[in-house]
């Protein structure tokens, strides 16, 4: 049987180092699939109910491992369903390659049947982006998309028309007289020097060590660094603020830490963010910029790997353009050490206060279910290595407030994007990159049903991944932010009848339980974390939970008053929710 190309384009993935691609057959792609049997000892295929989750999965393979996560869908309306997962990881720099194919080139530009020029779509989406035309150009492209991906930290897409995929390999259909010879490419990517220049540390440091009351903001990209930021914070007296997508940077339990900012930070980290002088940014994009120091009050110092990030949300004094963890080392032995700490002292202390009121709001009394509760008993259960995958929505502020990082865990959810459905997904791919590791997806409802049907692809391969699902019965986010915009609530109850998750988990070979009992949760989330296989714990919580700013500015209040006013149809149910929470509370203090 002769070589064809879609078994050059397989065995290069192969080449690069890939294990696993994500996606779902067509007849755009039956070509591609072929390659796939023939090289099924090197490249596993994992066949998903939708496209949109197969790019979730490359996604999150690439955010757990570091590696190139790989998606493949059929021409037309299969690629046009990856197109959201894609944005995930080009919002959140992500290194992903998407594989699509196209109608043979004898129809192109006729109208025929699905013919969607997936490489104009993709255009916006990605960092490199290729129609295969002729076999030859196979392995060079495949080389030149995970190079210009891991490069450029983002999409890359090869479309590939049926003809091509099974003409033989390395064949060039159109032979002239003197052919050009295909590049020889090799599969290997060299990062570049991440070490900023020793001029720009120096002014760097001298900036840092003239603040007087300084912070740092941790980004996702000071992952594995975390010691060495830790040691900054001691030398400047400096606590760290944590971003969402940052939260695993340094633990939890790090005496240096407030925890996280913005709508789902912490009211500590909000009051610094106004108390400083100076700010040091690692590895972080982060876009929220109403919850950044006015620009001009405050001296900033930025760590950025992408030069074009630099200086991107505030003036900054000194861009230094590095990995974050080089970039310390060089700048830490510059770093004057502060006498005394009294800044990382004060904030310690409100820390201490901060995490009593949150403990208080972890009620097993209460009667809805508090989501608080929920998320703490995830907290409490997991192992010290889980690695919990979350949604958007309410379910994003539970875990940033509730679910701590300590010892080797890890968190990840869409950043930028912030879309609804990848939890579940995001897990099946993380328990494929780490199959002894416990994984927990954890959805709200409305997320979950977007790609539940994955649950019978985590059931058809045997993960034993755990979905916990914090079902409110609404979009619970969308219903604050009305709330919040002085709108009564519109569009965001689901009603009856009640779609019965658990019996779909059952129906998929699984382990499916319904929870409306706060007594009866924690049985069922240890009989779910004992299960061998996949497990779904869908608990019913209290829908009138408002996920609080961690500081509540006047003009949200008085929105959320106004609201109450025009006609708010759960407005008692809401004001008894908020009076246990501030009882809870004022218990603890």
């Amino acid at each position: 049987m002769s070589a064809i190309a879609s078994e050059v384009l397989i065995s290069r993935l192969a080449d690069w180092g890939v294990d696993t691609v994500f996606g779902i057959p067509g007849d755009g792609i039956n070509g591609i699939m072929e390659g796939l049997r023939r090289n099924a000892d090197r490249v596993k295929f994992v066949l998903v109910h939708h496209e949109e989750a197969a790019a979730f999965m490359a996604t999150a393979y690439a955010k757990a491992t570091g590696r190139i996560g790989v998606c493949l869908a059929t021409s037309g309306p299969g690629g046009i369903h990856l197109a959201n997962g894609l944005y995930d990881a080009k919002l959140d720099h992500a290194p992903v390659l998407a594989i699509t194919g196209m109608q043979e080139t004898s129809v192109l530009g006729t109208g025929y049947q699905q013919e969607v020029h997936l490489d104009r779509l993709y255009e916006d989406v990605s960092v490199y982006d290729q129609m295969v035309v002729n076999p030859a150009q196979l392995p060079a492209l495949v080389d030149i998309a995970i190079r210009t991906a891991y490069a450029r930290r983002g999409v890359a897409h090869l479309t590939v028309p049926n003809d091509i995929q099974v003409a033989e390999a390395g064949e060039q259909p159109y032979q002239l007289v003197a052919p050009a010879k295909p590049p020889a490419t090799a599969p290997v990517y060299l990062p570049p020097p991440v070490r900023p220049r020793d001029s720009d540390v120096r002014v760097a440091a001298d900036v840092l060590n003239a603040g007087g009351r300084t912070a740092i903001l941790a980004g996702i990209g000071a992952r594995g660094a975390g010691r060495l930021v830790e040691q900054l914070a001691v030398a400047l007296d400096a606590p760290i603020i944590k971003t969402l997508s940052g939260k695993m940077v340094v633990g939890d339990d790090s005496p240096y830490t407030t925890g996280g900012i913005g709508l789902l930070g912490t009211g500590p980290s909000e009051e610094l963010v106004e108390e400083i002088d100076t700010l040091v940014m690692l590895g972080t994009n982060f876009p929220y910029t109403k919850h950044l120091p006015e620009p001009g009050k405050v001296k900033v110092v930025q760590v950025e790997i992408e030069p074009t990030r630099a200086g991107l949300r505030l003036p900054t004094e000194v861009p230094l353009i590095g990995d974050v963890g080089a970039t310390l080392e060089a700048l830490l032995p510059l770093v004057t050490p502060r006498a005394e700490r009294p800044l990382l002292e004060r904030y310690q202390a409100k820390m201490r206060d901060w995490r009593e009121k949150m403990a208080a709001l972890e009620n097993p009394e209460r009667d809805p279910i508090a989501p608080q509760y929920l998320a703490s008993l995830l907290d409490r259960l997991a192992t010290d290595d889980a690695i919990l995958t979350c949604d958007s929505g309410t379910i994003a502020t539970w875990a940033a407030r509730h679910w701590h990082i300590r010892g080797g865990r890890e968190f990840y959810l869409s950043g930028n994007l912030a879309t609804m459905a990848p939890a579940l997904p995001y897990a099946i791919a993380v328990q494929h990159a780490y199959p002894d590791r416990q994984v927990i997806a954890y959805p709200g409802d409305g997320g979950f049903a977007m790609l539940m049907a994955e649950f019978h692809t985590a059931a058809r391969y045997h993960l034993p991944i755990k979905v916990v699902i914090n079902n409110n019965n609404s979009l619970g986010q969308i219903l604050w932010e009305q709330m919040v915009l002085g709108y009564p609530e519109h569009g965001v109850r689901f009603g009856n009848p009640h779609p019965d998750y658990a019996a779909w988990a059952r129906g998929c070979g699984g382990f499916g339980v319904h929870v409306t009992k706060a007594g009866d949760l924690e049985t069922a989330l240890r009989e779910a974390f004992a299960r061998p296989g996949p497990a779904l714990v869908d608990v019913a919580v209290d829908p009138n939970e408002p996920p609080m700013p961690g500081k509540v500015k006047y003009e949200q209040a008085k929105h959320f008053a106004e609201a109450f006013l025009r006609g708010q149809p759960h407005k008692a149910s809401i004001a008894t929710t908020l009076f246990k929470d501030k009882i809870a509370q004022l218990k603890e203090s």
